[in-house]
């Protein structure tokens, strides 16, 4: 499983950004998808993870903020931001679970800058 990321930018306090997660290889083998962050310092975190059948998880910092999505079709995972804060600003990274959790995968992380 590949997974490339995309949608990380520049963006000032309190605005929007959409990330977007595509998945391709054996794609039938994962049954969880999700974004993790990190920050400069700081330990990677999770975001907030979905699965196949929709069941979804936000990070407490997040859930009033962030909306995780997926595109079963597409294979693609979506995270929506809004109300960006500087303390959002990291490499946030895709993630996949495959095979019953057997196997983990990792995106090549996107850059979100929020400037307050």
């Amino acid at each position: 499983v590949q997974l490339q990321a995309s949608g990380g930018g520049l963006v000032q306090a309190g605005g929007s950004l959409r990330l977007s997660c595509a998945a391709s290889g054996s794609t039938s083998s994962i049954t969880v998808m999700g974004w993790y962050r990190q920050a400069p310092g700081k330990q990677r975190e999770l975001v907030a993870v979905i699965t196949r059948g929709s069941s979804v998880n936000h990070a407490p910092s997040v859930k009033a903020r962030f909306t995780i999505a997926m595109d079963n079709a597409k294979n693609t995972v979506y995270l929506q931001m809004n109300s960006l804060k500087s303390e959002d600003t990291a490499v946030y990274y895709c993630n996949a679970i495959a095979s019953y959790g057997a196997k983990n995968y990792w995106g090549q992380g996107t850059l979100v800058t929020v400037s307050s």
